[in-house]
């Protein structure tokens, strides 16, 4: 990729759950040139796990990446773009 790396952060806190859940999606380019999104999700306040998917193209990860996001958002996710 030649832009900068693109993120997306959600989380959802429910205290009368005990809830309080991150879910990270970047796009990065991997060391072949690839498109990749990483997607990282847990506990706030851990590292969380993690999960890597590798794309085509720049255009299918990011249609992923915003599927992703609008299914979190579904869930009562807050969301917050942004550009590193």
């Amino acid at each position: 990729m030649t832009h900068q790396d693109f993120q997306i952060l959600l989380h959802r806190v429910d205290s009368l759950k005990n809830m309080s859940r991150f879910y990270s999606r970047t796009l990065q380019s991997n060391l072949f040139g690839e498109a990749s999104l990483v997607r990282r999700w847990g506990r706030i306040g851990t590292f969380g796990q993690t999960k890597i998917d590798l794309f085509q193209d720049e255009i299918a990860a990011t249609k992923a990446m915003l599927q992703l996001a609008k299914i979190k958002r579904k869930r009562d996710y807050v969301s917050s773009i942004t550009h590193k």
